[in-house]
């Protein structure tokens, strides 16, 4: 939703363009609680499980879906790590699934003046195609309605596995967002 010379005159001034990023979200209504399959394990996690948190959400994102469009992105684990860190530092809540007492994925949860940003979120790879993601996101769905938000937001890649995975649970698009990044030479 910006001018169209805004990529001419960015570009013309050393950026890049690496990416999109769709921008979908939907209201949330108080007592909401989807349905959480009996099979899997979802809680918050606690300060103690933050390493567990790191390492299934960055062993996710290491290991990109193959379903849906694929990932041009690729950024180094230390990066991932920092950022999902940060995340925490900032004030996110972390949320571990768990399937027979072996963690199979996380996802993360900060809110923000009535706003649930859904954030951080992956699957073991091992582990996808069972509804783990699903459950996250109906868990921190229901914890953010609880927690009197009025609307979730979350963003994913274009046409991706997990796009198509929130709007099954009635997310509708808002918006893309191009990623731009300063070329340094």
């Amino acid at each position: 939703m910006a001018d169209p010379e805004i990529g001419i005159v960015l570009t013309g001034r050393g950026y890049r363009l690496v990416a999109f990023e769709n921008v979908l979200g939907r209201p949330l209504r108080s007592g909401e609680t989807p349905p959480v399959p009996d099979w899997v394990d979802i809680r918050r996690g606690g300060e103690d499980e933050l390493d567990a948190w790191i390492d299934v959400v960055v062993t996710g994102f290491a290991h990109p879906d193959d379903q849906g469009v694929a990932s041009h992105e690729d950024f180094p684990k230390e990066i991932v790590e920092r950022a999902e860190r940060d995340f925490v530092a900032a004030g996110a809540l972390t949320y571990l699934a768990r399937r027979d007492g072996v963690v199979v994925g996380g996802g993360g949860l900060a809110i923000t003046d009535g706003v649930a940003q859904l954030v951080g979120a992956a699957t073991a790879p091992e582990h996808r195609r069972r509804g783990v993601q699903s459950a996250l996101l109906a868990t921190r769905l229901a914890d953010a309605a609880k927690a009197g938000c009025d609307i979730a937001v979350v963003t994913t890649a274009p046409g991706s596995k997990s796009q198509q995975n929130v709007q099954r649970q009635g997310f509708h698009f808002l918006y893309t967002r191009a990623v731009l990044v300063k070329v340094t030479e």
